[in-house]
């Protein structure tokens, strides 16, 4: 995909072998269980009360609203570090600033889809990305294929990781996320709402972060380290998260990432323009505490935690192909971070 053309995703190529397995996914909310990592517990004592919260059905964003209603604050007061799907059965923190008066107890709240476990204070609000990461336990059912190649993968995913792509989620409804945001940079049109213009602007670095990733395993340098690379503290090769600045790589890795900017030039000069700073995000993901069985001939159960930012879909791609039920909407759709 080169420059203006930003209507479809592309197939971003696969680290290993296709199997040419299929399964569905999310048959049912319990066959996708996300348990969030905290940073850390709340302290007990502070202007925020933190809530433990388990949802089956809901989407964050909805449950924030219901708890800023039985609070008696404004929607901005609640916060949380994630999104997490609806169609699963999922558990996360949410902050909900009441700095005076009575802690209400909101563990006695009654709703279909969710529940509060437990409530204590703190003295921060949470926001996005204050988490260590996930923990997921992900049933797939009608699992047709080879599983001698299944298997195979499933080793070498857990020794040696997975790409790190940004999910489909991150570019919206048919990614059509991406176009826009390239409109918005271009100004052909003009984007008030600050929380789209973040929603775009992280859609078109996650998509040039990923073009930098493709182009490296279609190259055959999966799993290799450049000259010039940028290490992460794990000791793992980085790709740029686009921004204004000075590539940070050198030698070969520069080179890559420069030819990558130079075919997406609108989106990344309208990047720097718009006031981004270059970052760097890990090329690997590498699940930990990886396990699976296979309860049924057709039935394999994965475990595994990811850290912040990871996405649990660029496992199962390495693993086989998956379909959900038809029940999913441009609207229904979250982020697993």
């Amino acid at each position: 995909m080169t420059d203006a053309q930003y209507t479809t995703l592309p197939q971003w190529p696969n680290a290993y072998p296709a199997t040419g397995a299929s399964a569905t996914l999310k048959f049912l909310n319990e066959d996708f269980i996300v348990t969030e990592l905290p940073l850390q517990p709340p302290s007990g004592a502070g202007e925020h009360i933190w809530l433990d919260v388990q949802k089956n059905g809901a989407n964050t964003a909805f449950v924030a609203q219901q708890l800023a209603e039985a609070a008696g604050v404004n929607e901005w007061d609640v916060g949380y570090a994630g999104l997490k799907d609806r169609y699963a059965i999922t558990r996360q923190w949410f902050s909900i600033y009441l700095p005076k008066g009575e802690t209400p107890d909101l563990t006695g709240l009654q709703h279909p889809e969710f529940k509060v476990l437990s409530q204590s204070r703190h003295v921060k609000k949470l926001r996005p990305g204050d988490l260590q990461g996930n923990r997921f336990r992900i049933v797939l059912r009608d699992v047709s294929g080879d599983r001698d190649a299944i298997e195979a993968n499933l080793q070498a995913i857990a020794s040696q990781g997975v790409p790190n792509y940004f999910g489909a989620q991150r570019f919206g409804f048919e990614g059509g996320n991406v176009e826009q945001g390239r409109a918005m940079l271009a100004r052909e049109i003009r984007v008030r709402n600050p929380k789209k213009k973040g929603i775009y602007l992280s859609a078109v670095r996650s998509f040039v972060f990923n073009e930098v990733l493709a182009l490296r395993i279609q190259q055959g340098l999966w799993g290799q380290t450049l000259p010039g690379d940028v290490m992460d503290e794990a000791g793992r090769p980085t790709g740029p998260m686009w921004g204004r600045g000075r590539v940070v790589t050198t030698d070969q890795a520069r080179a890559l990432e420069n030819g990558v900017a130079a075919l997406h030039a609108t989106l990344c000069d309208g990047m720097e323009h718009a006031g981004l700073d270059q970052e760097r995000r890990a090329l690997v993901a590498c699940p930990v505490d990886m396990s699976w069985e296979w309860p049924q001939a057709q039935q394999l159960v994965l475990t595994f935690s990811l850290p912040a930012g990871n996405y649990a879909t660029s496992v199962l791609n390495e693993i086989l192909r998956t379909t959900e039920p038809d029940r999913h909407t441009e609207n229904e759709s979250a982020a697993v971070e």
